[in-house]
């Protein structure tokens, strides 16, 4: 795993953002007004050592994607740092037919995958064309096989879970499915994408 403090001022809180596949820290930087912003990415490995978190007064914890499932694997096992934690449009189980990407998609993404794929990939992800992002394909595609290896993790009781109707990566109905009996935690965002966050004005958005 990689981490990237994007910013560290000082603040009495912290959000720390277990990332997706293949995106950065980008869309996060306007949710962190008041708060220091470290973001967690690379699932190839779940290796990652948190340093300075106990310095916070809060640290709130916002899994995206592939981080949902990243973070209920790094977290297995040791002592919980976090005193709030979202979900966004993750699962479990990221490569699942009925409660992740079925696995005929995400096959084709991995052996697929190009600069030119990819790209349309990250259209999909914010339902837009997006700027050229530059891949490291070799290494992308071992972090998809190292994901899909992994058996399902124990599981993580999140204060929100957050599914867009509009996801063209995690289908929404494997995300219900994925989700069922945590009810009183979901809220759903109408036709939003797969990267809903300029829906979201500042971190306190995310569990009101």
């Amino acid at each position: 795993m990689q981490e990237e403090w994007v910013s560290k001022t000082g603040a009495k809180r912290v959000l720390v953002v277990f990332g997706g596949w293949a995106i950065g820290p980008e869309p996060f930087v306007h949710l962190a007004q008041d708060c220091d912003l470290l973001f967690v990415s690379d699932y190839r490995e779940l290796d990652w050592t948190p340093k300075g978190l106990d310095a916070y007064e809060e640290r709130i914890l916002l899994a995206w994607s592939f981080g949902v499932a990243g973070y209920a694997h790094w977290q297995d096992g040791r002592a919980d740092p976090f005193t709030r934690k979202i979900a966004v449009n993750g699962t479990l189980t990221p490569a699942d037919r009925r409660m992740g990407i079925p696995p005929m998609i995400y096959s084709k993404t991995q052996n697929g995958l190009s600069a030119e794929s990819f790209q349309s990939f990250v259209a999909r992800v914010f339902d837009a064309p997006q700027p050229p992002l530059q891949i490291d394909i070799a290494a992308r595609q071992a972090e998809l096989a190292a994901v899909q290896s992994r058996a399902t993790p124990g599981k993580v009781m999140f204060h929100r879970v957050w599914i867009s109707t509009g996801d063209r990566i995690f289908p929404p109905a494997n995300l219900d499915r994925a989700w069922a009996g945590q009810s009183s935690v979901i809220r759903y965002m109408t036709d939003a994408p797969h990267a809903p966050f300029d829906r979201f004005d500042r971190v306190e958005a995310l569990w009101t």
